[in-house]
């Protein structure tokens, strides 16, 4: 056969190329737009330097979330991978790869990066989104120093290299070698089964024979949402650690989720929230399409907020193999947005505490650095220095290891946590797709309110009660580590109770825009903790959209998704 012909051909920039917290993400008629994907694959391979190729073998890990256009988009990166002079290309069967398993096998085969096409918890299908998104060789998200190369290249692109005779066959497992015009070595695409490195990281991390054990006696419940994971949950919570099979839920991926929005909260996940308050479960689990955000669910349809979920595997860690052979936590962060509870415990534990933007890459500099452990986001994101993902099935096995160690239930355990350290009622409040003018508008009007002269020190009040500012100011991060500086990461207002109020706009829709409210107070009272969340912080809430003026300026007079 006569070796791949690379094809140059011509392009022009396409305006707002900018990649945001986790990627680039679009509606799918804009991603199939002629040279739209193309571009900004090119504008991604030219950013990777040669030294980082060498050093990463020449070779890039690819594969995504099954969501429509995946597949179409898989071929299209294999072959402008070949003709950009990579040497191998290690892809998920059938395009399949959840996220945090792409950054374990770049980490595992000490690849250069990784290319991982998702728009997470975003819909899918025709008429929904899709998404492009970079990992770097530590296997996480690449920081903006490189999203900002990659934004500048393409604003100035003219052409993009590919070799369009190149097909790869992506249900056969084993390695495709093809010859490439110009080329002194041949290019090689090796097609992996999605769960296999995966799996084996975990059996290193985890007592496999006590969680298996505590699924002999117990009932659970993993809705896969009709994304990513239902592979690996049916694999390896079902295969390995013995949860029946009717345990796992929606677990065929679909390249439109079934028509359900692949977002693992109250909302969104309504059908296992509703099945868990039967009680006929302990444990309930969801995953988003990608697999690297999770929820938690206790019997009766008991809810663990995200901020909790972090702060309780955090003050467990130690029913966790993996920390005990590590000597222990070496730090603990969470985004700037979520609830304080993990402050709670690295105070507790006196282990060092950190406080970042959204954004997992965030993290990656301090694991790297060996400063960080576990972190997490209120956006239904866990991990720990295992890979450099938020790891959605990392986070289900931690809940069942601490659960087997501590012979309780999740309700029990919570409780217990917060008897121990204080409650830190948190909410957020998402108000999706709304026009970006008035969005701007009310940001930019809170932002010059909480500035000004006199607003310190300002009272607020809600029927009862009355909260005085102590600190306002939109956030800024200075990363300890490489001194880069992150600004307007999110518009703080702290009471003197500690009690926070935070206003963002969302980097993960397509769309419009997403306003997001949070809300996080704290309690140490026992018999207050136990109370609902949305009942306890309702007065910081009504505080919040008034000041705001939120409700007049959107015209929207209830949020898309209260967590």
């Amino acid at each position: 056969m006569a070796p791949a012909e690379v094809v140059k051909v011509a392009t022009t920039p396409f305006e707002g190329q900018k990649p945001g917290t986790s990627g680039l993400r679009k509606p799918v008629p804009v991603f199939k737009g002629e040279h739209y994907a193309a571009n900004f694959v090119q504008s991604t391979l030219s950013c990777i330097s040669d030294a980082e190729r060498k050093a990463g073998k020449n070779t890039l890990v690819v594969g995504g979330d099954g969501r429509y256009f995946m597949q179409e988009a898989v071929q299209m990166i294999v072959r402008m991978c070949a003709a950009n002079g990579l040497q191998k290309v290690i892809v998920g069967q059938n395009g399949i790869f959840s996220t945090p398993a792409v950054s374990c096998v770049i980490r595992k085969r000490s690849a250069a990066g990784g290319i991982i096409l998702t728009a997470s918890h975003n819909p899918g299908g025709p008429n929904g989104d899709f998404g492009i998104k970079y990992n770097i060789s530590n296997g996480g998200p690449a920081p903006e120093g490189v999203t900002n190369a990659i934004f500048d290249y393409t604003k100035t692109i003219k052409e993009y290299l590919i070799c369009p005779d190149i097909t790869v066959d992506l249900a056969s497992l084993g390695t495709q070698t093809f010859e490439v015009a110009g080329q002194p070595q041949p290019f090689v695409v090796e097609i992996v089964d999605s769960v296999d490195d995966y799996l084996q990281m975990c059996r290193d991390i985890f007592d496999f024979p006590t969680i298996k054990a505590l699924l002999a006696t117990i009932k659970i419940r993993a809705d896969a949402m009709s994304g990513v994971m239902g592979p690996y949950v049916r694999r390896v919570l079902c295969q390995e650690l013995g949860a029946s099979a009717d345990a796992a839920v929606r677990c065929d991926p679909k390249d439109d989720f079934g028509g359900h929005h692949p977002d693992p909260n109250l909302t969104y996940a309504a059908d296992l929230v509703n099945a868990m308050k039967s009680g006929d479960y302990e444990l309930g689990v969801a995953f988003d399409g990608d697999g690297d955000r999770n929820m938690i669910l206790g019997r009766g349809g008991f809810f663990v907020t995200p901020s909790d979920s972090v702060a309780v595997i955090a003050a467990n860690c130690d029913c966790i193999p993996y920390f005990r052979r590590t000597g222990g936590a070496k730090g603990f962060a969470r985004s700037m947005p979520t609830g304080g509870a993990l402050d709670r415990v690295a105070e507790g534990l006196g282990v060092p505490m950190f406080e970042v933007p959204t954004g997992w890459k965030f993290f990656g500099n301090l694991m790297d650095a060996g400063k960080l452990s576990i972190c997490g986001e209120e956006s239904f994101g866990t991990g720990s220095d295992h890979i450099r993902e938020k790891d959605g099935f990392w986070a289900v096995i931690s809940w069942l290891s601490i659960m087997a160690a501590r012979k309780a239930s999740v309700e029990e355990i919570v409780h217990a946590h917060w008897a121990k350290y204080g409650r830190n009622f948190f909410t957020r409040y998402d108000y999706e797709n709304v026009d970006a003018a008035p969005a701007n508008q009310m940001m930019a009007n809170v932002e010059q309110l909480i500035t000004g002269a006199g607003f310190i020190g300002k009272e607020f009040s809600h029927g009862e009660k009355t909260y005085k500012v102590a600190k306002a100011d939109n956030f800024m991060y200075t990363d300890p580590i490489d001194g880069s500086v992150s600004t307007k990461q999110g518009l703080r207002i702290m009471f003197e109770d500690g009690s926070r109020v935070i206003f963002r706009l969302s980097g993960t829709g397509s769309v419009g825009a997403t306003i997001r409210l949070y809300v996080d107070s704290y309690e140490t009272d026992a018999v207050k903790q136990k109370l609902d969340a949305q009942v306890m912080l309702k007065p910081l809430v009504e505080i919040a959209l008034k000041l705001s003026q939120l409700r007049e300026l959107t015209g929207r007079d209830q949020p898309t998704v209260i967590t």
